[in-house]
């Protein structure tokens, strides 16, 4: 079977290739569209998502290089894309990478690891090591069977039940839910899942940081997997990735108002 990407490097956002890249998105005219403004929900998000970088970078030296530039193969073609990490720690051959999710919803688990297989598929052409982790912030998974029936009794009630942690992890063997950070297995085939919760954020980053009323975001859209878009952007098509907290989508942001002045 051919390989389904080539030829990957591990850059930082002042990367020459990958300024052109934005560049060449600024050209499209579909990239000027408006959009709406973020759910309180969505920055959360991205606050915590700050929140547990810098918690991260109390244990380790965090490495700038969090964009991982790649060939995906289609055919006979090849694609150039770049696909955003939430933290990288590079100790000599060894890498760690981590995915932070925060989310109401167990699904985003599986979503979360599969971004990751193909981060490490990628990052094995570069480092002996890759060690994978999710860290996930819960704002509202159901913990019960109990929850759940509640849920669905509601007058807004999903068009399917939520899933449990529980039975989310029972359909991801690779996924490991652990306590801490030290007791991550080292099987590399392995990727470790850390839970944190509101208060933790809090703890973390202060509520006056926060945005933490999300009273207002009922049409908050469905972040169901088949809605959800893929971190990998391509030239023809932008993808601004989990939220807006992303490296990428920032750089492409700061780009477009610059280029509106």
């Amino acid at each position: 079977m051919a390989p389904r990407f080539s030829r990957p490097r591990l850059i930082d956002e002042s990367d020459r290739q990958y300024r052109a890249h934005l560049a060449q998105i600024m050209m499209t005219k579909d990239n000027h569209r408006p959009t709406r403004p973020p759910f309180a929900r969505e920055l959360f998000g991205g606050e915590a998502e700050i929140a547990l970088r810098q918690l991260l970078a109390e244990r380790y030296i965090l490495s700038d290089r969090r964009l991982i530039e790649y060939l995906e193969h289609r055919g006979r073609s090849a694609i150039k894309k770049y696909r955003e990490l939430d933290a990288v720690v590079i100790n000599g051959p060894t890498v760690q990478i981590f995915e932070i999710k925060a989310s109401q919803k167990a699904i985003s688990v599986r979503r979360a690891a599969r971004q990751l297989r193909d981060s490490a598929e990628l990052l094995r052409m570069l480092f002996r090591t890759v060690q994978a982790t999710i860290l996930l912030v819960d704002t509202g998974i159901p913990q019960t069977a109990e929850q759940v029936a509640e849920i669905m009794a509601a007058e807004d009630a999903p068009y399917q039940p939520p899933l449990l942690l529980d039975e989310v992890l029972a359909l991801l063997p690779e996924v490991q839910l652990v306590g801490s950070l030290d007791q991550r297995p080292t099987d590399p085939q392995v990727v470790s899942l850390l839970r944190f919760s509101v208060d933790d954020i809090i703890a973390i980053a202060g509520a006056e940081n926060l945005h933490l009323n999300w009273d207002e975001d009922d049409d908050l859209p469905d972040d169901s997997e088949a809605d959800a878009p893929i971190d990998d952007v391509a030239p023809a098509e932008q993808d601004d990735g989990d939220g807006d907290g992303g490296a990428f989508a920032e750089a492409l942001r700061r780009a477009m108002e610059q280029g509106k002045r």
